[in-house]
């Protein structure tokens, strides 16, 4: 047998957003839980403050932080870590999540045998929701906003900011197989290294997501040959509302419902993208990949 062209990395990344990408919204789910009344308070603490110049997400974790202050002073219990532990435990996954993992596998197995599938979450929401899930066990690594906590695990401060173009720096944190965030690990990030020594190339990297904060990973793996797949909500329309804001080098392999069961329109664009990619890699290895 000949010897490949050019080296080849035998793994698949996946890459999912969070909220509405696997679950609904789990910051309304939080609400919820907490016994608030969800849009009044996303109008009044979250919105009206984005009104005037904060970044959605900070707004969303102060708005918190005011919430648990409030409710102590009032003599009541603070918001805790246990609170985000507690909606991860139980909040509703997207119909066919929980089998989406293995079927994925399974399929690229079929074409390579000993290809390595590796799942990432990368959410601008709560990480400690995602982290407390069914299904956070599937995961390589979990990265989004956190919070600090304080004395008896309450809400105390922003600890990690999850932007926009933020999420983009982790898919090479995830191509170039960085664990550690430290400065040394800063630097390598920007740095370019041969193929052969990628973790995963983001030609081989999969990235699903539903909204704007999605766009800018869109344009990173659409630069790098990769595949994007955008969701939408309204499975009757079949529009996705960032259609238009999404510019010819963010453009999308396909846009589907979150529907994760066999069969359906996502999993079948799911499937094709990981067996086109599983067809590269196998020819490669025979040496006679492009």
């Amino acid at each position: 047998m000949s010897s490949p062209t050019k080296p080849f990395i035998n793994r698949i990344a996946i890459v999912f957003d969070f909220d509405e990408t696997l679950v609904p919204d789990s910051f309304a789910v939080l609400l919820e839980y907490l016994g608030l009344d969800v849009e009044p308070f996303k109008q009044e603490s979250v919105r009206q403050r984005v009104e005037d110049g904060w970044q959605k997400v900070p707004a969303k974790f102060y708005a918190l932080i005011e919430e648990s202050q409030k409710r102590s002073d009032g003599g009541g219990d603070k918001i805790t870590r246990s609170d985000f532990v507690e909606v991860g435990k139980t909040i509703e996954l997207f119909p066919g999540v929980s089998e989406m993992f293995d079927l994925l596998r399974n399929c690229a197995k079929d074409i390579v045998p000993d290809i390595e599938i590796e799942f990432y979450l990368i959410t601008a929401g709560f990480a400690q929701i995602a982290r407390s899930t069914s299904i956070a066990h599937n995961f390589k690594a979990i990265w989004g906003s956190e919070f600090h906590y304080g004395k008896n695990d309450e809400v105390k401060f922003l600890k990690r900011i999850m932007t926009h173009t933020e999420k983009t720096r982790y898919l090479y944190h995830l191509s170039k197989g960085i664990d550690i965030e430290n400065d040394k690990d800063l630097v390598f990030l920007y740095q370019n290294i041969p193929p052969e020594k990628l973790h995963v190339p983001l030609s081989q990297t999969i990235y699903i997501g539903d909204g704007t904060s999605d766009i800018p990973c869109f344009a990173v793996l659409n630069e790098y040959n990769g595949i994007a797949i955008g969701l939408y909500e309204d499975e009757t329309s079949q529009t996705w509302e960032y259609r238009d804001k999404v510019k010819t080098d963010q453009q999308l392999s396909n846009i589907a419902p979150p529907d994760y069961r066999q069969g359906s329109e996502l999993m079948r664009s799911l499937v094709l993208a990981v067996e086109s990619i599983c067809q590269k890699i196998a020819l490669h290895r025979l040496g006679i990949g492009d």
